[in-house]
């Protein structure tokens, strides 16, 4: 499974973007998707994650009622749309693929495959 994370850009805080994560030469219709986000001189951190059901989210606590992924099987992509951004959002975003079947996990070390990342910048 390659991953393939897009739609970082520049914003004002406030602002929204909707990042995208296609999948390819897999399915990715059968596995749990995360996102993960690092900040420079920051460990790797679990934004969020969807199950492979597409039935349980889950989310860190500084993004509740901010951002909201999802998926499309169909298009084999999943989505993280964020809202309402600050400064401290700003990142390098990242997703990821379990195995098949797993639940939605914050531990990355149960994510199989991951994309390159796609920078995020949040300016006061």
């Amino acid at each position: 499974v390659q991953l393939q994370a897009s739609g970082g850009g520049l914003v004002q805080a406030g602002g929204s973007l909707r990042l995208s994560c296609a999948a390819s030469g897999r399915p990715i219709s059968s596995r749990s998707v995360g996102w993960f986000r690092q900040a420079p001189g920051k460990e790797r951190e679990f934004v969020a994650a969807i199950r492979w059901s597409g039935d349980s989210t889950s989310y860190t606590d500084s993004v509740k009622g901010r951002f909201t992924i999802s998926r499309d099987n169909a298009k084999n992509t999943a989505f993280l749309q964020v809202n309402s951004l600050k400064p401290e959002d700003t990142a390098v975003y990242y997703c990821a693929a379990t195995k098949p079947y797993y639940r939605d996990t914050r531990d990355p070390a149960m994510y199989d495959y991951w994309g390159q990342g796609t920078q995020v910048t949040v300016s006061s």
